[in-house]
């Protein structure tokens, strides 16, 4: 994998953004290393915070690494960071460290951004789901494959989209005692519900 995420840039490919998930006593004191490592691609790193999403990583809000925390162990390396301002429908907050260097942190756990969310998800079996944390998906591939037109099918996507509700991640936090969305029994019955195979 490392060998093909250094052949980017010699092939061509600009604007390469490198997403990890920070998870505590796992990988959390690899920030700086993770840095470098995007400089050398190069890339701009994307730090996530570790969600709650499915049940088979068996998440816990004490391996949670918080935004706060993050930019306060880089500034120890790398003295001041900077935020950058900009108007934009990605997910990330974005940084500068004094180099210039950029980086970006995704707070989806403890800063959720629910209501200017943009993003939905299409798994490889046609289900559509509109949020990480929904339960239910959308069945595309039946109309499909059922003979429904180019118009029938953007009627049903943009109708969903148009009257979707979902703020998965803000109802999270306030949950108190906070577990994984869904358990492992609950995945084994139905493995969409694992963030991953919404390509998460």
């Amino acid at each position: 994998m490392l060998e093909g995420i250094g052949a980017l840039a010699p092939a061509g490919f600009t604007g390469t953004k490198l997403d990890t998930v920070v998870i505590r006593d796992v990988n959390d004191d690899e920030l700086p290393d993770l840095i470098e490592f995007g400089r050398g691609v190069p890339a701009e790193v994307r730090f996530i915070e570790y969600m709650d999403v499915g049940g088979a990583t068996r998440w816990s809000r004490e391996q949670v690494v918080g935004r706060p925390e993050m930019l306060e162990r880089l500034e120890r390396r790398y003295g001041r960071i900077e935020p950058i301002i900009e108007t934009s429908t990605a997910p990330a907050d974005r940084f500068r460290l004094p180099d210039g260097t950029t980086f970006g942190i995704i707070a989806s756990t403890t800063a959720p951004f629910c209501a200017d969310c943009d993003r939905s998800r299409l798994t490889a079996d046609g289900l559509w789901y509109l949020c990480l944390y929904a339960t239910r998906g959308i069945d595309l591939r039946g109309p499909f494959r059922g003979g429904a037109g180019p118009e029938e099918l953007k009627a049903l996507i943009t109708g969903a989209w148009r009257a979707r509700t979902d703020r998965g991640a803000e109802a999270r936090l306030a949950v108190a005692d906070r577990a994984p969305l869904v358990q492992i029994s609950g995945l084994k019955r139905d493995p969409h519900l694992e963030m991953h195979t919404r390509g998460g």
